[in-house]
């Protein structure tokens, strides 16, 4: 519970230690006794009673008695009255004794046993990847100070399940990418020209996860998904001003690379900018969705909002760079 980030650890099973007090009715009768009068002298027992202020060197002192049960011997001398001039103390008429307070449920490991289980509950808005993996390091640190034949086995840990998500999302933004790199070489029929389009992709996912890093912000299931939503919307201006660039190459044979490339990119540069940045504006109205669906959208409209920002970055900065150097000789006419 010492962990940041740990809201509490929810106890399942396990047996919490009383001192219990068995009153025998016949003791009772025979002292002249009622319970409640037992029970009082037992809560008499076990406190703390102030014995006001000693002034003393100009200081004030404040005096207390601590009567705190600390044994079962404290227990059983507590004083229940005098009959004809005896104590009377709880040994005589009750038998004290440790026991296990009446359990609320129990919990069970394999069919082996009982056992104690600690369920951790997280901070809303928490790291869980983060948090298991604190957590794990504080149970090997707590391991040796636990007493002979205890251990702490772990049951069960989300953070299997949240590595294979992020694995398989991975996966696939790299499935993704690869498709998009084929469609391209097919659509452009050039592998220099499509080299272009598929370096700004790589470029766009780099610089969305490290404003993601730089903010905080963790990588998983929906942070990756909009990575994944902006892949197609990030190759459209690459390859639009590709072909403007073909287009001047093929009606202006022999031109300069470098001015083709000047004069596509200031053609269609701004247009291509603006419409990005439209696509970009557009995931604004997520951030401002509370609760629940806040914090289960934000990520993705974050992530999907870098990355399309940072391709209309790329698209009028280093994509014309690219087209000048890549993009060179005889281009093959639009209709063949």
């Amino acid at each position: 519970q010492a962990i940041s980030g740990v809201a509490e650890v929810a106890t399942v099973g396990g047996m919490v230690q009383e001192y219990q007090v068995v009153v025998d009715p016949q003791k009772l009768l025979a002292y002249h006794l009622t319970l409640p009068e037992v029970e009082t002298a037992i809560r008499a027992a076990n406190g703390e009673t102030s014995g006001s202020v000693v002034d003393m060197g100009g200081a004030s002192y404040i005096v207390r008695t601590s009567g705190y049960i600390r044994s079962l011997k404290d227990l059983e001398d507590a004083s229940l009255g005098v009959r004809d001039d005896v104590p009377i103390t709880l040994r005589q008429v009750a038998r004290v004794q440790l026991g296990p307070q009446l359990p609320n449920g129990i919990a069970d490991l394999n069919g082996q046993g009982q056992v104690v289980g600690g369920i951790v509950m997280m901070n809303q808005g928490g790291n869980a990847y983060a948090l298991i993996h604190q957590i794990e390091r504080k149970l090997k640190d707590i391991q040796p100070s636990l007493p002979k034949g205890v251990q702490v086995v772990t049951t069960y840990s989300q953070a299997p399940l949240i590595q294979r998500s992020i694995h398989t999302l991975t996966g696939k933004l790299l499935e993704e990418s690869l498709a998009v790199a084929l469609i391209s070489l097919l659509f452009l029929l050039r592998a220099r020209s499509a080299l272009v389009a598929l370096v700004a992709l790589p470029l766009g996912i780099l610089a969305a996860i490290l404003i993601m890093w730089a903010m905080g912000i963790p990588a998983n299931i929906m942070s990756l998904g909009g990575i994944a939503i902006a892949i197609g919307v990030m190759m459209d201006a690459p390859v639009v001003m590709i072909e403007n660039m073909h287009k001047h190459l093929e009606q202006t044979p022999g031109v300069d690379p470098w001015a083709a490339a000047m004069a596509a990119a200031e053609e269609v540069g701004p247009a291509l900018f603006f419409s990005l940045i439209i696509i970009a504006v557009s995931f604004l109205p997520v951030f401002a969705l509370g609760g629940e669906e806040g914090k289960l959208f934000a990520p993705l409209a974050f992530t999907k909002t870098f990355s399309v920002a940072a391709a209309a970055i790329l698209s009028i900065t280093v994509v014309p760079i690219l087209m000048a150097w890549f993009i060179r000789g005889r281009i093959r006419p639009e209709n063949k």
